[in-house]
């Protein structure tokens, strides 16, 4: 069957969000953010790139190397098939140096040019 997808949907990662690593068009804003933390999690720093809003992504994604434990989707807010914007609110855990930590974010995503982009998002 092979390896679960990183991005908790329960899936295979070749049948969840390899595909949108390789190129594909994520088909809501929830799927979109889910294979945004796969990428997190598997260092897939060029599919985060090029999945964030030109004017709010920043020029260089280099950052720390993290092992990435899971993700919990709170909430969704529009962001389907057929919206142009949408709202994704997530915690996602990670081991940091004082034991497992913590992501709570609530994001926004917009449709550009057909795809779903992420454009940014609150933390708390």
């Amino acid at each position: 069957m092979g390896e679960p997808c990183p991005c908790g949907s329960g899936g295979p990662y070749v049948a969840c969000c390899d595909p949108l690593h390789d190129g594909g068009a994520a088909a809501t804003a929830e799927a979109l953010m889910r294979s945004r933390y796969a990428a997190y999690a598997l260092d897939r720093t060029d599919y985060v790139f090029r999945t964030w809003h030109p004017r709010t992504r920043p020029d260089d994604l280099t950052s720390a190397p993290m092992t990435w434990l899971g993700l919990d989707v709170l909430r969704t807010e529009d962001g389907g098939p057929d919206d142009d914007t949408g709202v994704v609110e997530f915690v996602a855990r990670y081991q940091g140096p004082r034991g497992v930590e913590r992501v709570h974010e609530v994001s926004r995503f917009e449709r550009r040019a057909g795809r779903w982009v992420y454009v940014d998002g609150v933390v708390s």
